[in-house]
């Protein structure tokens, strides 16, 4: 049985949800202070967070910050505001989907599932031991790796840590060298044809990729490059 956290300080809000999620046969835990959020999370140990942005106390942007210091769940925003910006904040911060106030439960359901079963997907796909890894889980070239198994990444052998959808996005655009794939084409394929973000989404993933692994003090003979009015690609000189 899948267990939900409800994190929200509108009542009415997590009844609904609570009926909705139960008689789906979720086990659903509530938190309805920003600044007991994490305390919640610790102990309810949920497999997937639905996360208000505006709460009392703490806001859901610092308590998703807190969480994947620790934790890979899957985490998804709740807000009533329409600013672009507070949905690239959220999705930098590691949220996994992202939903407008004011939303249908069903919709929100759909979402849940459909998050849990990516979440699924990654966790299966790498086996907790593995003592010899195959060629097509390890991609490498001249100072750089990217290890599908271990979920690690290495750049002049020092280990970068990246969330688990940087890395799968990373190791999809190096498994293909000097293709360029479109925004959508990203998107149905790293992230499921079932997916509800948009293209943004891509964009955001790929400045922080950048972030972690080029420098451009270091002479590199790879990069993610922008194509423009296409897309990306992972260009091997």
């Amino acid at each position: 049985m899948k267990k939900v956290l409800l994190i929200d300080d509108d009542a009415s809000i997590i009844e609904v949800l609570r009926l909705y999620f139960e008689k789906e046969g979720y086990t659903v835990s509530t938190c309805m202070q920003g600044d007991k959020a994490v305390a919640t999370f610790n102990v309810a140990k949920p497999d997937i967070i639905i996360l208000d942005l505006m709460l009392p106390g703490m806001d859901g942007n610092d308590i998703c910050r807190e969480i994947r210091k620790n934790s890979d769940v899957p985490i998804i925003m709740l807000t009533a505001r329409t600013d672009t910006l507070d949905k690239i904040i959220g999705l930098e911060l590691g949220a996994d989907d992202y939903v407008p106030k004011p939303f249908e439960p069903k919709e929100l359901l759909a979402r849940v599932k459909a998050v849990l079963r990516r979440s699924e997907k990654s966790a299966t796909s790498a086996p907790v031991v593995e003592e010899v890894v195959a060629n097509k889980d390890v991609i490498e070239y001249s100072g750089f790796s990217v290890d599908k198994i271990k979920y690690v990444v290495t750049v002049d052998g020092e280990e970068i840590y990246m969330p688990p959808k940087e890395l799968e996005l990373l190791f999809f655009l190096a498994s293909n060298p000097n293709r360029v794939y479109t925004r959508e084409q990203l998107l149905e394929n790293v992230w499921g044809y079932d997916f509800y973000g948009e293209s943004r989404t891509v964009d955001v993933h790929v400045k922080r990729i950048r972030e972690k692994i080029e420098n451009p003090e270091r002479e590199q003979n790879w990069s993610i490059k922008t194509v423009w009015s296409k897309g990306y690609k992972f260009e091997v000189r």
